[in-house]
C-alpha cells in the first residue's frame, strides 16, 4: 500500500507528487530534485512533507528540508521507513553482506537495477558489483506470488542466498506519514 492509498484510508487529505524513481540510483539528485518540486508546489499548497528517507544524500535532503521549513520521512533509507530501523540495523549487523529489497523493488528489479547497472549489457560484472553481498533480504510489505517469484529471480540473478521478512508495510508507513502530518499542523491545534 502506498502512502497516497494508506492517506485516504485513513482520511487525510494528502496529495502525491512524486519524483522519479531513478533518483534513488543517483541520490546526489534528489535534494535539488525536491527542491525544484517544492518550489512548483509552494504557490499551491500551505504545507508540504517529502515522503523520503535521507536515501543517500548524506544531509542534503535534510539542508533543503531545514532552509524551507519541511518535514520528512524518518529514517536513513527507504528500507528503514519500511521495517523500522532497529530492525534494519540488526539485519546488518548480523551479516554485514545484506542487500535489501522492497516491493518495488522486487517488482522493478529489472529495470530498477540489472539494466540501470549495465548488467543486461555485461552481467560479468555482476560478480564485481555484488562480490562482498552474502545474501538478499525482501522486506514484503505485500507478499504476492508474483512477487515472491520475481524476488526469487532477483536473489538468483544476483547468484544470492534470499530471505523474506514480512514487514507490516501500512503500519510503518501509515506512522512516518502520521507523524509527518502532526508535524505539519498549526501550532495550537
Amino acid at each position: 500500500m502506498d502512502i497516497a492509498a494508506i492517506a485516504a484510508e485513513r482520511g487525510w487529505r494528502v496529495d502525491v507528487h512524486p519524483l522519479p524513481p531513478l533518483l534513488h540510483n543517483h541520490p546526489e539528485r534528489i535534494a535539488s530534485a525536491v527542491e525544484a518540486r517544492v518550489a512548483e508546489l509552494a504557490p499551491e499548497y500551505q504545507r508540504i512533507a517529502i515522503a523520503y528517507a535521507d536515501c543517500g544524500t548524506y544531509g542534503a535532503l535534510d539542508e533543503v528540508c531545514t532552509r524551507l521549513g519541511l518535514v520528512r520521512l524518518q529514517g536513513s533509507h527507504c528500507y528503514d521507513v519500511y521495517a523500522g530501523a532497529d530492525v534494519v540495523a540488526h539485519l546488518s549487523e548480523e551479516q554485514p553482506g545484506t542487500y535489501f529489497l522492497t516491493d518495488f523493488l522486487v517488482a522493478g528489479f529489472d529495470r530498477l537495477v540489472w539494466r540501470e547497472l549495465g548488467l543486461d549489457r555485461h552481467p560479468e560484472l555482476r560478480d564485481d558489483y555484488f562480490r562482498h553481498y552474502t545474501r538478499v533480504v525482501w522486506l514484503a510489505g505485500h507478499r504476492t506470488s508474483d512477487l515472491t517469484r520475481a524476488a526469487d529471480r532477483a536473489a538468483a540473478r544476483l547468484g544470492l542466498p534470499l530471505e523474506v521478512l514480512p514487514v507490516p508495510l501500512e503500519a510503518g508507513l501509515a506512522g512516518a506519514l502520521r507523524t509527518a502530518i502532526d508535524a505539519l499542523q498549526p501550532p495550537g491545534r
